[in-house]
Order: structure tokens, then C-alpha cells, then sequence
């Protein structure tokens, strides 16, 4: 028979798979990194950040946590090539060929950020400007993390199985999207928002300028975050259900990642308090812990998945 020619099904898609669904949700909520961040918001934050009474070094901690994000969305639009090459249902395919593109709009955004503003704004002030893949701003933790997460995807060449799809799921769909991302981006967009969280600036921290382009990416960026955890949660869920796999896999590796997490999100007290911003890592580890190891849990909604708000997001998953 033709390779394509598939007695197991009448058309190619499934439009009303899980997979299916969240690929229809980022075709209709595509943006551009460059036609949906105006021009003026950037010039906003560059009028803001140079406005701002802070020194170089106050202003290395939000370079710090930009070259942190940007470095790991480009890692990951890397390391989700194996993924996509062992799926064997064209929905999941379709889904991480939408993601994988997401990830490299991400990047592209982090860049423009740089070249855009914090570049201008530091040579501006006369200040050596930083360099988004200066070593300095990379701690042990943040290497160790993401060269398990390669390691995890790079496994399923070797050996496709349904706890080596588990385990990768979680490092990368898991802890680096739904835990260390959200983590971060709930610290990034608390501080830098019109109405800032005030509980999680420290009380003697530098002034802390309202950025809305940064906001407006991070908001962009989270949206396409909740597709990509609600499709890992749903396929460790399934292979929990339906391969039997043992939902100790999901809580040890997650377990073990964690105290990495806990030093990334840590990097800088300058601005924002740390100890919030381990307690909503942890407790929403906990939470996605409880859901996916439940087979008749429901994975919430995408716009579930993306709220940072800080009381109300945890109750919601």
C-alpha cells in the first residue's frame, strides 16, 4: 500500500483531537513580532529606561533576566527537533511544527528587545553595553537545565519509548514552559507593568520603570506557553492512562529539576523578591504534579494556563 494511502482513517486530519484544537488556536492567535510590538511602545521603554534613576548595575538585572529568556527560547526551538521526528499522529505533528515555529518568534522578539532597546538605552547613558550571550548572566543551574532537556529529547532517537516520551515531555513541556517560564515571566510582568505587584518588589529596590513593549511581548509569548503546556500535560496524562507508565516517572523527574528552577528564578534581588517567586514555582509544580497524574483530571484551558495573576491563577489550574 501507498504511503499515502492510510486505511485507518477517511480524511488526514482530526480537527476534534486535543492536538488538533490547540493547533486551530495558533493559526487564529498568530502575531508578529515586529507588526504587533509598535514602534512606539519600544521607544516608550527606551524613553522609560533612560528616564529611570538606577545605575549600570541596576540595569544588568533586567539585562540578566532578558538573555535568560532569550537563551532558552532559542534553546528549546532547537531541542524540539526530536520530538517532532518520533510522533507518529500527524495532529501532534502538526501541533509542535506550530510550536517549534512559536518558540523562534519568541527568540526573534528577545532580539529585537536588545537591539532595539536596551542596547540604544545603555549607549545612550554611555555605559558598555551588554551582550545577551555574555556568560556571566548564565549561573551552573540554568546549563545543567537545559542540557538535560536536550539530552531528554535527544534520548527518543535512541530509544522511543513511552517513559522516554514522558520524561522528555516533562523536562521541556513541564519545567522549562509551564514551571521555569511562567515562573519568570510572572516575576518580569508583576515588576514592569503600569500596576506593579507591590508585595514582590523589595522594599529598597531601585526605581522600577513602567516597560509596556516588554509587557505587550511577554503577554504574546504566554499565550502561545499555555498551548504548549496543555499539549505536554495531555500527552504525559495519556501515556499515563493508556501505556501504563508509572506517574512516579512524572513526579521524580519533576522533583529533581526542581531545586534548578529554584536557583534560576532566584538570580537577582534587586527588584524583585524571591521568596514569592519560589512558592508559585513550587506550588504550581504541585498543581500540574495533581492534575496530570490523574486520569480524569481535566487540563485546563489555554487561557487558564497563561494567567499569572497570583492568587487567582493557582486556584483556576
Amino acid at each position: 500500500m501507498s504511503r499515502y494511502a492510510d486505511a485507518t482513517r477517511s480524511l488526514r486530519l482530526d480537527p476534534d483531537s486535543q492536538s488538533g484544537g490547540y493547533f486551530r488556536h495558533a493559526v487564529y492567535n498568530h502575531w508578529d513580532p515586529y507588526e504587533d510590538i509598535p514602534e512606539e511602545l519600544l521607544e516608550r521603554d527606551r524613553q522609560a529606561l533612560l528616564e529611570a534613576d538606577f545605575d549600570e548595575e541596576d540595569s544588568d538585572g533586567l539585562a540578566q533576566g532578558l538573555a535568560l529568556f532569550g537563551a532558552g527560547e532559542e534553546a528549546v526551538t532547537e531541542d524540539l527537533a526530536p520530538l517532532s521526528m518520533v510522533l507518529d499522529s500527524i495532529d501532534d505533528q502538526m501541533f509542535i511544527s506550530s510550536q517549534i515555529y512559536e518558540e523562534a518568534k519568541h527568540t526573534q522578539f528577545f532580539d529585537r528587545y536588545w537591539r532595539d532597546v536596551l542596547i540604544p538605552v545603555s549607549e545612550e547613558r554611555g555605559w558598555e553595553p551588554a551582550m545577551p550571550t555574555d556568560d556571566r548572566y548564565f549561573m551552573d543551574e540554568y546549563v545543567e537545565l537545559f542540557d538535560a532537556v536536550e539530552d531528554s529529547m535527544h534520548r527518543l532517537l535512541e530509544a522511543d519509548t513511552p517513559e522516554n516520551r514522558v520524561t522528555a515531555y516533562c523536562h521541556y513541556h513541564l519545567v522549562v514552559e509551564s514551571v521555569l517560564a511562567q515562573t519568570g515571566y510572572f516575576g518580569l510582568t508583576s515588576a514592569f507593568q503600569e500596576e506593579t505587584m507591590d508585595e514582590l518588589i523589595v522594599d529598597d529596590a531601585p526605581e522600577v520603570p513602567h516597560l509596556p513593549g516588554l509587557v505587550s511581548g511577554l503577554s504574546y509569548i504566554r499565550s502561545d506557553e499555555g498551548r504548549h503546556v496543555g499539549f505536554g500535560m495531555h500527552k504525559v496524562q495519556q501515556h499515563i492512562a493508556e501505556d501504563g507508565v508509572d506517574p512516579q516517572v512524572v513526579r521524580d523527574t519533576l522533583q529533581s529539576l526542581m531545586p534548578k528552577v529554584a536557583a534560576i528564578v532566584t538570580y537577582d534581588d534587586q527588584f524583585v523578591n524571591p521568596v514569592p517567586l519560589v512558592t508559585y514555582a513550587r506550588d504550581k509544580l504541585s498543581r500540574r504534579i495533581e492534575i496530570i497524574t490523574d486520569a480524569d483530571a481535566e487540563i485546563p484551558d489555554v487561557d487558564e494556563l497563561v494567567s499569572l495573576d497570583g492568587s487567582d491563577e493557582l486556584a483556576a489550574d
